[in-house]
């Protein structure tokens, strides 16, 4: 049995985020070898590593040989000093890979003044907690179940969460209250 770890190109015709914090762990079981293939991209622009939902999948190869394909979304490893860009797929893994870190997802959308306002303060926050994750997710119409999920009323919203759950709430581009909640829910 063999881990391998692939790396995924996206297409700059579909819209990724620009970098996702987890592995894609494939464990790929054949009695003879071990094989992988990905189609390429001419277009590729943008390497991201990418998790999968867990599955274990068996496949029949045309001389008779068989493989198996395992693979887990439940090993994610969050990064910090960083924004990562999250979706309804991602988020609860990250979340959940976090562990007892403080999580503070930043829900945002694409047209909205006050977001572009916080956004380079929240990378800045990033880079200043070396403990918190810092996620974003734009609330579009494709992220819209999670957003319903944790409730958000109005953008930004600002949810911070210890042990996957939200502990704390920040509605609104207020900064300082941002700042103080963080810091309450690390001190926690």
């Amino acid at each position: 049995m063999s881990l391998l770890h692939l790396q995924v190109s996206s297409s700059s015709a579909v819209r990724s985020p620009p970098s996702l914090p987890y592995k894609y762990h494939t464990t790929v079981t054949n009695a003879s070898s071990t094989h992988s293939s990905f189609p390429s991209s001419s277009k590729s622009s943008k390497s991201s590593s990418l998790a999968v939902a867990s599955s274990s999948t068996k496949h029949q190869l045309k001389n008779g040989s068989s493989f198996r394909v395992r693979s887990s979304l439940d090993t994610v490893e969050p990064t910090v000093g960083q924004v990562t860009e999250v979706d309804k797929d991602t988020f609860w893994p990250i979340v959940k890979g976090a562990g007892d870190k403080t999580v503070v997802l930043d829900m945002y959308t694409q047209w909205c003044g006050p977001c572009k306002v916080m956004a380079p303060k929240y990378q800045e926050l990033s880079e200043k907690y070396s403990d918190v994750v810092f996620l974003k997710l734009d609330c579009n119409q494709e992220n819209k179940p999670l957003a319903k999920e944790l409730g958000i009323r109005v953008v930004p919203t600002f949810k911070i969460l210890k042990d996957n759950k939200v502990v704390k709430e920040v509605t609104g581009a207020k900064f300082d209250d941002l700042v103080v909640a963080i810091e309450n829910v690390r001190s926690s």
